[in-house]
């Protein structure tokens, strides 16, 4: 390798890193208050539900209004609180890599997964994801029945 290629090749490396969140600051100081969060708040504003036809899978995406609280985080001991319309649920809570992940498993079946990740879509708001693995025979206005995926932020608090 020639002394301007290797130059080339590093300059390609050290403009790239930032891409890929290795120096990225915003990112580190996300972590360290998704550690220390005790409480949050999402709003999911799209979402996909997907759907089989035989052996075809598809998904259709359509607008929501998603909103969900958090409390009793404690991630020493992996837990917290789901503050819902239907009651609260305790719930497993990971700091994982920079994303904070909320696992709720219920004993009937469904698993539903909130993905917190290190990237503000405004100040003081980072980009979430929750997902619903959830299929039942008959379809119910209202109810989860298919597999969902919800799209939004949530707020930490300062």
């Amino acid at each position: 390798m020639t002394k301007m290629s290797a130059c080339r090749a590093m300059l390609v490396i050290l403009l790239g890193l930032p891409l890929l969140g290795v120096w990225d600051v915003s990112a580190q100081s996300l972590e360290d208050r998704f550690a220390s969060a005790k409480s949050l708040t999402c709003a999911f504003t799209a979402m996909a539900t997907g759907n089989w036809t035989g052996s075809e899978s598809s998904a259709k995406a359509r607008p929501a209004t998603l909103k969900m609280a958090f409390d009793q985080i404690r991630l020493d001991d992996g837990t917290a609180r789901l503050v819902g319309a239907f009651g609260d649920f305790d719930i497993i809570v990971r700091l994982s890599s920079g994303n904070l992940h909320l696992v709720q498993s219920f004993k009937d079946g469904p698993l539903y997964v909130t993905t917190l990740f290190p990237r503000e879509s405004r100040p003081g708001k980072v980009q979430a994801v929750h997902t619903r693995h959830e299929y039942t025979l008959i379809s119910m206005p209202g109810y989860t029945s298919r597999p969902e995926q919800y799209y939004g932020e949530c707020a930490l608090p300062e």
